[in-house]
Parts: structure tokens; sequence; C-alpha cells
């Protein structure tokens, strides 16, 4: 196995998956609510952006990607790792995903401990060294 340090965004969603496949539904539900929600108050984040990072309608675009691949791929991405870090957590996807993901782990209080220390470790490790 490879270092966490040298594991990309793909590798680290599929040691993810199958470390807490019972979470995967869950999270895919948290990240298709994500989806839903930006897109219902699109206007007053439009009027609101502030991510030097991207334009607002590249960001919107992940959003719709994110919300697309889930719907396609449904329950596949459930029980298939591969599936599940190819179709999100390759490129630009993968930030949105990633960042949906912080955001779980930071306003879902009823959630497994484990996973969220597991998706800190893998794709937000500057929230462990506080």
């Amino acid at each position: 196995m490879k270092a966490l340090a040298s594991l990309n965004n793909i590798e680290k969603a599929k040691l993810l998956h199958q470390l807490f496949p019972s979470e995967i539904p869950t999270l895919l539900e948290f990240v298709k609510d994500m989806c839903i929600s930006f897109k219902e108050r699109e206007n007053v984040h439009r009027i609101t952006w502030e991510n030097g990072l991207f334009e607002f309608d590249y960001w919107l675009s992940l959003v719709n990607e994110a919300e697309k691949k889930i719907k396609q791929y449904g329950n596949r991405l459930h029980k298939s790792s591969n599936l599940f870090a190819d179709q999100l957590f390759d490129g630009y996807l993968a930030i949105y995903v990633i960042d949906s993901l912080i955001v779980y782990t930071t306003i879902k209080e009823k959630t497994n401990r484990k996973i969220k220390v597991a998706i800190d470790l893998l794709f937000n490790p500057k929230r462990l060294a506080l």
C-alpha cells in the first residue's frame, strides 16, 4: 500500500469506501442534498459568491455534474469502491465532492466519529493539526 501522502483523490476515495461501505449511502445522500440546496438558493449564492478559485458558473457546473452522476449511477456507487472513486473523485469534480464531505463532517452531529476522522485524515488534514 502507498503512503497516505502519495495517494491521489481517487485512491483516497476508494480507501474511504472500502473502510466504511455502510456509510457511503448516507454520504452520497448528503452530497445530493447539498446539490439540491445549492441550486434552490442559486440566486443568493450567485450574489454572495466569494470563491476566488472558481467562477460561480463553473462551481454550479460541478454541482450539476455531481448530482447527475449520483442519480445516474445510484446504488452502484454504494456497492463499488472503484465506481464511487472514479466517478466522483476525478478531476475538478473531486473539489466539489470533497468540499461536501468536509461540510458533512462539520454539521452532521449523529455521524460515525470514525468516518469523520477518516474524511479529515484523507481530505482535510489541516483540521487534524488543530
